[in-house]
């Protein structure tokens, strides 16, 4: 079992989970493993496995136990009048957006990717383009059920057990198993999303669109090319939408998204020998990509799953990377030092030579998260792609977290496969409160690395 960054392939027990009402394992008689083998010097640990879109080990827990929670994934209500809906964790935001688009109600919250399981939204407490307005996925959740190792289950919400529900909402899994939850959606007309594409030549530019964007439009984020250094540098590509209105005309949504009710993608086959990342792709991309439109401004309606979810196109994108894997480095900057530190950044990567191929640049607004570790706080957020180059790439990242901590920023844990203790605990004040709340047999390899109480494998 290994992340989307497919890194770390390290030995892990895997114990399927099959219904809600299940009992954990007991660790009593489960030892640890190394190499594949059982080894009683290892403590026993388990950690929940969704659908495994964690980039890096927050979802691994290399000698330990891994929960798979995909045969949870039953609906248990739906209120079509209120939007309230109730689900068992191991369910795919895919499988909502089939049950509920249709009768008029669309995650409040979503991610990059329909393809994450509600347990693992929350431990994350993921965030997308509509940060700004409607705040992380744990904003929008209204209960749920935590299951202990020692068997104790808790409804926790922000009024019934409000401490344990902070620390669960972005606990990676660590506080225990999420067996069931229960979400609000937000009320929609079609299936349709009002967007516009808007192309920008400077980080000044991008920063005076995302402002006037945010009083007016729910989604905004933005590509930004990486592989350039000089007047190049800082351009970008920035989209931003609505849902499209109940009186919507059909005719205006070009056909090709109008048959988009039956889901296709496609599929990339193998892993190749080596990845197709490199300087010569990264910048025939970058400049095809910036080019491509015609004129400064287009506006079109689109279906939601390519304005949302441009990568689920391509299933299994990740095998582009190689056999060596690739790492994703996001970081969120304070606004004070925003345009200063992601202009440093920007020039940083540029000069490495080691660009990224698919670089995501957003503001955060100013919704405060409920859980102790979330990850997004008011500023601007820069998300990165980076092939697996081994000490050389290391050693950019190195760079880029001296320039993240000077800012007083952070980085984002479920993207995170390298970063080390001093970082973590510099940008996550409340991780020693959070401490207290981590169930004594739940772990994974991001927690004990962050925690300094296991090397980290960088490979």
């Amino acid at each position: 079992m290994t992340s989307w960054g497919r890194v770390l392939w390290p030995s892990q027990r895997l114990v399927p989970l099959s219904d809600r009402d299940t009992s954990l394992p007991s660790l009593a008689t489960d030892g640890g493993f190394s190499n594949g083998a059982v080894n009683s010097s290892v403590p026993p640990t388990m950690l929940p496995y969704g659908n495994g879109r964690s980039y890096g080990d927050s979802n691994l827990n290399p000698g330990g136990i891994l929960l798979q929670t995909r045969a949870l994934n039953h609906f248990i209500a739906f209120d079509p009048q209120s939007g309230l809906l109730t689900c068992e964790a191991g369910m795919l935001l895919s499988e909502i957006l089939q049950l509920c688009v249709p009768q008029g109600w669309f995650p409040a919250v979503t991610p990059g990717t329909q393809f994450v399981t509600v347990g693992g939204a929350i431990a994350n407490d993921v965030h997308g383009k509509n940060h700004h307005r409607a705040g992380s996925f744990g904003n929008h959740v209204v209960q749920f059920e935590l299951l202990r190792s020692d068997g104790s289950r808790r409804v926790c919400s922000p009024f019934k057990n409000a401490d344990w529900f902070a620390a669960t909402i972005g606990g990676l899994g660590l506080t225990g198993l999420i067996t069931w939850a229960q979400l609000q959606l937000q009320r929609i007309s079609n299936p349709y999303i009002d967007s516009e594409t808007i192309r920008f030549r400077s980080l000044e530019e991008f920063f005076d669109i995302s402002l006037a964007s945010e009083r007016s439009h729910e989604y905004t984020a933005s590509w930004i090319d990486c592989a350039w250094a000089g007047k190049r540098l800082g351009r970008g590509v920035f989209e931003r939408g609505n849902h499209a209105p109940a009186n919507l005309d059909t005719n205006l949504v070009p056909q090709a998204q109008r048959t988009l009710v039956v889901e296709r993608t496609r599929r990339v086959p193998i892993t190749p020998p080596f990845s197709l990342i490199n300087p010569l792709s990264l910048k025939a991309f970058n400049l095809g990509y910036f080019h491509f439109r015609k004129g400064d401004r287009s506006r079109s309606f689109k279906h939601y799953r390519p304005f949302l979810y441009p990568l689920d196109a391509v299933l299994e994108w990740n095998r582009i990377y190689g056999p060596k894997g690739f790492y994703q480095y996001q970081c969120v900057i304070p606004n004070a030092h925003a345009l200063q530190s992601i202009r440093q950044l920007l020039d940083t990567i540029a000069a490495s030579g080691m660009g990224s191929f698919l670089a995501v640049l957003k503001q955060f607004g100013t919704p405060p998260s409920h859980g102790m570790l979330s990850f997004p706080t008011p500023g601007t957020t820069l998300a990165l792609d980076f092939p697996n180059r081994g000490l050389r790439l290391h050693r950019l990242f190195e760079a880029l977290d001296r320039i993240v901590l000077d800012a007083g920023g952070r980085l984002y844990p479920a993207k995170d496969g390298r970063m080390g203790p001093t970082i973590f605990k510099a940008s996550y004040p409340r991780w020693q409160e959070f401490v207290g709340y981590v169930d004594p047999h739940f772990s994974s390899g991001f927690w004990r690395r962050v925690m300094n109480t296991e090397t980290s494998g960088i490979q």
